[in-house]
């Protein structure tokens, strides 16, 4: 690895922020969330599902309710058919119904502000994890999906295998102060112009300091 992106990396972030690169609508509504609930639930449903799908499926889920106890005694077809057609929506639909119940019944209404914790709910990665502590308690965590894992390491930022590997990596060397706002501008970028296949290189804004690690 060069020396180029590590010394760059603040740049990196800096061009990134002033591109201002369009928001997909459900990145925007997972921004303006701020509730550990609502974005621990609309992650579940954007797993293996993309943007264009989970963002209406989730305005439809949010008529039926906004809180723990208006899903953990849902009628569980009555939110697969809401949530449909997000990919695998009827085990996630009785996913959000079992750990909503957990939340009610079990932990006071309040969502874990843990990985430990939060990882112990039914189908709750790391990924889901670290978003719902950034982006509903505003906790430092990186949230590592596809997209930040293939542009860190096409940067040439870290040499991983899988986003979990990715995660540990940028824990290591990314400033802290970063740890918020990466996912969402690395997955702009990713959805925009960094794109697993053909990326947009020349119009890219951070060309410049890329290692074009395909």
């Amino acid at each position: 690895m060069t020396q180029k992106t590590e010394v760059k990396i603040n740049k990196i972030i800096e061009l990134l922020i002033e591109s201002k690169q369009p928001r997909r609508e459900f990145v925007q509504l997972m921004e303006e969330f701020k509730d550990p609930y609502l974005v621990l639930i609309a992650c579940i449903l954007s797993l293996r599902t993309n943007d264009l799908t989970t963002y209406p499926a989730t305005l439809r889920m949010l008529e039926i309710g906004r809180e723990p106890k208006d899903f953990a005694y849902c009628d569980v077809d009555r939110l697969a058919k809401a949530i449909y057609p997000v990919g695998f929506y009827k085990n996630k639909a009785r996913q959000i119904v079992e750990l909503s119940k957990i939340i009610v019944e079990q932990l006071g209404n309040k969502v874990p502000g843990s990985i430990e914790e939060l990882i112990k709910f039914n189908g709750v990665g790391r990924k889901t994890a670290n978003l719902v502590l950034a982006k509903g308690f505003g906790i430092p965590a990186i949230c590592v999906d596809v997209h930040v894992h293939r542009i860190c390491n096409r940067l040439g930022y870290v040499k991983t295998k899988n986003p979990e590997e990715t995660e540990f990596a940028l824990r290591k060397k990314l400033p802290k102060k970063y740890w918020l706002d990466i996912n969402t501008l690395l997955v702009t970028h990713g959805q925009n112009i960094c794109r697993p296949q053909k990326p947009m290189c020349d119009i890219c804004p951070i060309k410049n300091y890329c290692e074009k690690i395909i």
